[in-house]
């Protein structure tokens, strides 16, 4: 699946499964909103003055780490770290 951000205004819809703007459905854009708010609530909480270091660092840090896992993933794997042995 690819991502479709929000285009906003007129464009997203409130009605049916997925919203008309985006095509995503009201479930995933809600839990995206609840990200971003998160991600925002902790920089603020932290009182960051580079807002826009730390997100771009956060964004970068989540995609090599997805990355990784897809990639694990394809191979195979399950999308996680454990150590094998002692």
């Amino acid at each position: 699946m690819k991502f479709s951000p929000c285009r906003g205004g007129d464009f997203c819809s409130k009605e049916g499964s997925h919203c008309q703007g985006c095509g995503r459905t009201h479930e995933e854009v809600a839990e995206t909103k609840a990200l971003v708010a998160s991600v925002m609530n902790y920089a603020l909480k932290m009182g960051y003055e580079n807002i826009e270091e730390f997100t771009t660092f956060v964004a970068e840090r989540a995609a090599k780490k997805a990355r990784s896992a897809q990639a694990e993933q394809a191979a195979g794997g399950i999308g996680i770290k454990l150590p094998i042995g002692g």
